[in-house]
């Protein structure tokens, strides 16, 4: 810490240790407020600014994003800054991300036959509908516990499906494989829906509800939840970056907040580094709009 800076650190009323402090160090009383009142030097004023936006961008993600997603906001925004800069800059400013705690097993093996494994742990796909996942978690409430069951696409990572419970059963998953289906406007015949070996998914009425849809099951071992891992991924997403930041007095309440975060921050704003570090419904339409304009182009050639 430089003189100046030391003497500045000395603070209380009417600048009086200031001039006792000036006086002991034998500095110029008019030196010191010439260098306290002096205007910031660009360099200063530049990671003032970049300070400002880490902050911001930290705060929009209701404090869920770390140094990399926000080092892309700011790419996008125009900044010139590495992830290793923005990382020391929140060190500095006491921003850290989230805190992880250890995940509960939900799942109960079915009494009926489950279906094999056709995905081995190959969480990718090449196109939307494709290879989907999903699970079932709980959300606790002041009410009891809520049950939360989701349909993902593995191509994006866009949450297609959601549907919550007080119960656990084959109703909860079949509302949310109806929604996913629903969202992709019926058209999912040959679809993949990867899960878990849950009741849920062995029912009678959740395969019947496959086989309308024409959706292909596919399950993991039970108790493995890394047979699983992109849905566990994102139920541990959503309780770290937000049921663990809240508290909800009612079952509806959580039911309203949690299809808000997931509709209009998980998959419309929230990067995932699976989605080439932009939001899911974004991927989605960057790729899509790619590969139109790739397929258009030997159709101009030949009609020339």
């Amino acid at each position: 810490m430089s003189v100046a800076a030391f003497i500045a650190s000395q603070k209380t009323e009417h600048d009086v240790p200031h001039v006792l402090t000036c006086r002991a160090l034998g500095v110029s009383q008019a030196w010191f407020y010439k260098w306290r009142d002096r205007a910031p030097t660009i360099r200063q004023q530049r990671q003032a600014d970049l300070d400002a936006a880490i902050a911001t961008r930290f705060h929009a993600s209701a404090g869920t994003y770390g140094s990399p997603r926000i080092t892309r906001d700011l790419h996008q925004e125009g900044w010139r800054v590495s992830v290793n800069t923005v990382a020391a800059r929140m060190a500095e400013l006491g921003l850290v991300a989230r805190e992880r705690r250890k995940p509960r097993g939900l799942t109960r093996a079915g009494k009926r036959p489950a279906a094999p494994d056709l995905v081995r742990r190959q969480f990718t796909a090449v196109a939307p509908d494709v290879l989907w996942c999903g699970d079932v978690t709980e959300i606790p409430t002041g009410e009891g516990k809520l049950y939360l069951a989701t349909v993902e696409d593995l191509f994006s990572r866009r949450m297609l499906g959601y549907a919550m419970s007080a119960h656990h059963d084959a109703a909860l998953t079949i509302a949310a494989l109806q929604m996913a289906a629903v969202t992709r406007g019926g058209a999912i015949d040959g679809v993949i829906f990867h899960t878990d070996r849950g009741s849920e998914y062995t029912a009678a009425r959740f395969q019947a509800a496959c086989r309308h849809w024409g959706v292909v099951q596919s399950m993991g071992r039970v108790g493995c939840a890394l047979d699983n891992a992109a849905a566990e991924s994102f139920n541990s997403t959503l309780k770290v970056e937000f049921v663990h930041r809240h508290r909800f007095p009612t079952r509806d309440q959580a039911r309203v907040k949690i299809g808000t975060w997931i509709a209009d921050f998980y998959n419309a704003r929230r990067r995932h580094s699976a989605a080439d570090g932009l939001s899911p419904i974004d991927y989605e339409h960057r790729i899509m709009a790619a590969r139109a304009a790739t397929t258009a182009r030997p159709r101009e050639a030949i009609a020339a």
